[in-house]
């Protein structure tokens, strides 16, 4: 469990990025920290493996203050994975993956088998292993980016706007892949984007953050988008445009779910329980 509390950050130029800050992030879940820029989610971010510091107030990993102890230390055993990968460009992939082992004393043969397993488990192919970052798409190097956020097998995975620079196609797979590893994993992920609907999608607890990291309203998805706090928020989801208010319109082509405008967002697709629902089995003595 991660707990802020009455955490402010002011830095040296003035700006109060963050002003009386308390929030709990649950265990073993996906928090999504959303807002605009400037709303300090990043700031908050770093502020768990101590790439910032408070001004005031603290930090705490399971009670403890992260302000205790080796900040270096505190990172090697936190995942972190941001936007454009960060990866070492003279370090192949598998050396990359490899890097926070290396730093944590794994020898070089045992931190490269672990490498080889994470890129199977990000989804990558063997053969990339010794690769340079440059020899990689965008979407790669991201994948490469999470598999060494993961390589330590940490307990906490920070990501940082991490599918923000890829393109729409490729960052939806990279949503669906993420949202497949925290059912295999069960990290505490803490996930900063200024996407709403990625929020909506990756987030098990959304906090909406407004300027200097005010908290505007915190929830599940559904919490959040049936009942929004104020109309900042409705704003910022799109439900005061009607984008939230769907409902479903037949065509010669089956039933399509359009939004308040009339443009098509997708397809209903009946389950066999909802068929099972619609024609229910017939009694034995009827069946013919």
């Amino acid at each position: 469990m991660i707990e802020f509390r009455s955490v402010t950050k002011t830095f040296p130029d003035g700006t109060r990025a963050v002003d009386e800050f308390s929030l709990v992030i649950p265990a073993r879940q996906t928090t999504v920290l959303v807002g605009s820029s400037g709303s300090g989610k990043t700031t908050l971010l770093r502020m768990i493996n101590r790439m910032v510091e408070p001004t005031s107030g603290s930090v705490e990993i399971d009670g403890e203050s992260v302000l205790n102890g080796d900040p270096v230390a505190l990172r090697r055993r936190i995942g972190y994975v941001m936007q454009n990968s960060g990866l070492l460009p003279h370090f192949t992939v598998i050396d990359n993956v490899a890097t926070v082992l290396r730093l944590n004393g794994v020898s070089r043969r045992e931190a490269h088998v672990r490498a080889r397993e994470l890129l199977d488990i990000v989804g990558l192919d063997q053969a990339l292993a010794e690769r340079y970052p440059s020899q990689l798409s965008g979407g790669q190097q991201q994948r490469v980016g999470v598999a060494r956020g993961l390589a330590a097998d940490p307990n906490i995975l920070l990501m940082d706007e991490p599918f923000g620079a890829v393109d729409p196609i490729v960052r939806t797979e990279l949503q669906q892949e993420l949202l497949r590893l925290q059912r295999e994993l069960g990290k505490t992920v803490v996930f900063v984007t200024h996407d709403i609907d990625e929020a909506l999608l990756l987030g098990d607890r959304i906090v909406i953050l407004g300027k200097g990291a005010r908290i505007v309203q915190q929830g599940t998805p559904a919490e959040i988008l049936a009942a929004p706090a104020d109309d900042f928020v409705a704003a910022f989801i799109g439900s005061d445009r009607g984008r939230r208010a769907l409902h479903l319109t037949e065509t010669p082509h089956g039933t399509v779910v359009v939004d308040a405008d009339g443009r098509a967002q997708g397809t209903l697709v009946q389950t066999p329980s909802d068929l099972l629902d619609a024609h229910p089995p017939r009694p034995a003595d009827e069946v013919g």
